[in-house]
């Protein structure tokens, strides 16, 4: 069993007739504590219904919510979900909300000092006032792990590339290596030479990067492994890629082969795909 705090957002995607509880940190964090280990969320909802929804939810999936904070003055994050006639989603991610005001404490510092691992996404580093706390976290953290999740405006390139630098392990999906990589001033074409290159630019040993149905590439210690996918019936994405990340971390934190890690975790991921919802 490992110890691991997931730092970041919590929230509600809403969508036109229904609602679920999502983000990245929250789906890795339930999905890690089903695995066995002892996880705990540092995060910040409001004083209303949906927070504390999010909290029961959390506690009843085992997940320690100790440093799950509560702001009176914002509300629980909200992202709103709009389909088009296709079915294809675009996403407004409601700002101001708690989880973007996460303020440091004692507490948080002691925990991420005494874990394994402290797994937070980018989106966090929208706002200030988080982007400070998960800095100090950081500092603390035997094992830092970073999730990228590009979504437009809540990001600036040079502030992710910031974020990578401090990483021990990055994920990050083939559209988002491509995006960055070419800020970065990268010449390469191919996938390969991409991730060796945001490797060796941040400094970063182990670069996992997702490409959809298509499996994924993990980059460990200038080794590449491979795993193309498994073939399912999709009844919906959401949180499969939350999923396949917690099941690669449990086995690389474990001391598992690379290959084995990314055959699981690309299977867990596919399970996750043809089922409905992230949890």
């Amino acid at each position: 069993m490992k110890k691991i705090v997931c730092f970041g957002e919590v929230l509600w995607d809403i969508f036109p007739n229904h609602k679920k509880i999502g983000g990245a940190p929250l789906n890795v964090a339930v999905r890690l504590q089903s695995f066995g280990n002892e996880v705990s969320m540092i995060s910040c909802v409001g004083n209303d219904e949906n927070g504390l929804l999010i909290s029961d939810f959390l506690k009843s999936k085992g997940v320690n919510t100790n440093l799950l904070k509560i702001d009176d003055d914002l509300g629980t994050g909200e992202v709103k979900v709009t389909l088009d006639k296709s079915g294809s989603a675009s996403y407004r991610i409601m700002y101001p909300k708690a989880w973007d005001k996460i303020q440091v404490n004692q507490d948080m510092l002691k925990l991420v000092e005494e874990s394994d691992a402290l797994y937070y996404g980018s989106l966090a580093i929208r706002d200030e006032v988080s982007k400070h706390t998960l800095f100090k976290l950081i500092e603390k953290a035997k094992y830092k792990i970073c999730d990228l999740n590009l979504r437009p405006p809540h990001y600036s390139i040079n502030e992710l590339i910031e974020l990578m630098k401090k990483a021990d392990f990055i994920k990050l999906n083939d559209d988002e290596l491509y995006e960055i990589t070419a800020e970065m001033g990268s010449k390469f074409n191919s996938l390969e030479q991409n991730i060796k290159f945001i490797s060796e630019q941040t400094n970063t040993s182990q670069v996992c990067v997702t490409k959809g149905s298509h499996g994924a590439v993990l980059l460990q210690n200038d080794k590449l492994f491979y795993n193309s996918g498994y073939k399912v019936k999709v009844k919906d994405t959401v949180g499969a890629g939350d999923s396949f990340f917690a099941a690669l971390i449990k086995k690389l934190l474990k001391g598992e082969t690379p290959q084995e890690s990314i055959d699981f975790a690309c299977a867990v991921g596919a399970l996750v795909a043809q089922s409905e919802g992230a949890t």
